[in-house]
């Protein structure tokens, strides 16, 4: 995501009830018609007897403000009402990408206190994109991933790095935080658009209005039970009783909003009705999700478990963990038929590795499909002689795999994978390779750089070059194989400083 958004998200990691942090999600949530949820938790196999426990919830409201629940730090007792009245509350319309898997998880985890079994009004933001593409049928079973939906509608795609890290572990990471924090928020980016794209009368904005006093609250919506609400004039009225009922009642709003600590189950959120721009969305497009009872049963597998065997002595998973640590040259030695430069196969789990790989001159291709099968992985690696690099642990298993033809990478972050696979392997790196091939196909580039006449001849029909390059005395380079054309600007400079630092080799 763009750096400056994310300097300019206020991101709240909330481990107490007693903390200043909870203090503002309540006070948030009175104040917003619009949220954006998502929640983590730690990745388990699929066949299992109970659904794994949520680690993280978060909530993203319409003031650019994301509230990290830690619900391992959380009394589940202290935050089950005023999130069971968050997801029923009328006036805040819920977003989420297939929250459904979200909410079960949701209610097991507080299912001592009752779970939840609906949310109301909720907008699944697969509608929201299929929407934005002119299609009004039914969401189709196979859908762009959220990332995917980012890169289309918003020009950033989503870094999924840690979507399978082990949220379960403390202390988080700012990596962590952050990764959680810009999941939620997108989907009030991409609503935003959609919004703007399905308002007919005028710009209209979201109006909220900050409550202080509850009981006060609860007479004003009394009052205005039997008008309609989405009168821009009654609206106006409606604002402006609450703010003198503010003015008058109460001079300091966090006193109020303090008794959110310890909320109890006969307490509520005091909200706003929502405004004209939003009821229309919610009204024409605002759907629900409902737990049923068969929802509620983890969906174990029918096969039946087979037993393990012994390995020479060794019982299996005990095998394939010592599979685990590279043990011997990459087929890229001489020694082993190879010609001395390493290759490398990045499955889909590490893809951003690739690239990195490339940045640093190393030949690093991806599968030939989007969703390969692991004998594909395995073949395309012994065929072109690469060590396939993962991060899927299963992939250990497969007893048709040739010695020393896949590594398991342990770190998380693209930055650190590239440093692991370069000490592991023992690969040496020199800034002249640096940028030395194609980050988008792993090709190799022409040996001779092209003249500004002759990019401009080679771009014609495939490739626009900005105007601004024209008046420079630039090279370009083009790759050999998918024509891509690349020059010495200042994205480039910065590249090349930026895997300087990382690989140190400045030092």
């Amino acid at each position: 995501m763009d750096t400056q958004k994310q300097k300019a998200l206020e991101v709240h990691l909330v481990t107490s009830t007693d903390s200043a942090e909870f203090t503002l999600l309540i006070s948030a949530l009175t104040r917003t018609s619009l949220v954006g949820l998502d929640a983590e938790w730690k990745p388990v196999r699929t066949q299992q007897n109970s659904f794994p426990t949520v680690s993280l919830l978060q909530i993203a409201c319409g003031d650019s403000s994301v509230f990290v629940l830690d619900l391992l730090s959380l009394p589940l007792s202290s935050v089950w009402e005023p999130l069971r009245q968050l997801l029923l509350s009328p006036d805040i319309l819920k977003l989420g990408y297939a929250f459904k898997q979200d909410l079960v998880y949701l209610s097991y985890t507080f299912s001592s206190l009752g779970g939840f079994d609906k949310v109301e009004p909720y907008l699944d933001i697969r509608s929201v994109y299929h929407h934005l593409q002119h299609n009004k049928k039914h969401v189709p079973k196979q859908v762009k991933s959220l990332s995917a939906i980012c890169a289309e509608v918003l020009g950033f795609s989503l870094s999924k790095e840690l979507q399978c890290s082990d949220w379960s572990c403390r202390p988080l990471t700012e990596e962590q935080i952050t990764y959680a924090a810009m999941d939620a928020h997108c989907l009030l980016d991409i609503f935003m658009i959609f919004q703007a794209k399905v308002a007919k009368e005028g710009d209209l904005i979201l109006k909220t209005t900050r409550v202080s006093n509850h009981n006060a609250n609860l007479g004003l919506k009394e009052l205005f039970r039997n008008h309609d609400m989405s009168d821009k004039v009654l609206r106006t009225q409606f604002c402006e009783a609450l703010a003198i009922v503010q003015a008058t009642t109460c001079s300091n709003v966090a006193q109020v909003i303090s008794s959110a600590r310890g909320m109890t189950q006969k307490s509520c959120l005091v909200t706003v009705p929502m405004d004209e721009v939003l009821l229309k969305v919610v009204r024409k497009y605002g759907d629900r999700i409902l737990l049923k009872d068969s929802d509620r049963k983890p969906k174990t597998s029918k096969k039946k478990g087979k037993k393990q065997s012994p390995l020479n002595g060794v019982r299996k998973e005990n095998h394939f963990d010592k599979l685990d640590e590279w043990q011997g040259n990459p087929p890229c030695d001489p020694s082993m038929g190879g010609n001395g430069f390493p290759k490398f196969l990045c499955d889909v789990m590490v893809e951003g590795l690739a690239k990195h790989l490339r940045c640093v001159g190393i030949d690093a291709a991806v599968p030939y499909s989007k969703k390969p099968e692991p004998r594909a992985l395995i073949e395309q690696a012994q065929k072109e002689k690469r060590v396939l690099l993962t991060r899927d642990a299963k992939l250990l298993r497969h007893d048709y795999l040739a010695k020393n033809q896949i590594y398991r990478v342990k770190s998380l972050l693209k930055n650190e994978q590239l440093l692991e696979v370069i000490e592991t392997f023992q690969l040496k790196i020199s800034e002249d390779r640096l940028m030395s091939r194609c980050t988008k196909c792993n090709g190799t580039f022409i040996q001779k750089p092209l003249t500004t006449e002759e990019a401009i001849e080679a771009a014609k029909g495939f490739q626009r070059i900005p105007n601004c390059l024209f008046d420079k005395d630039l090279e370009f380079w083009q790759c050999m194989d998918c024509h891509q054309l690349y020059w010495e600007g200042t994205q480039y400079h910065n590249a090349v400083q930026k895997f300087i630092d990382i690989c140190k080799l400045s030092d």
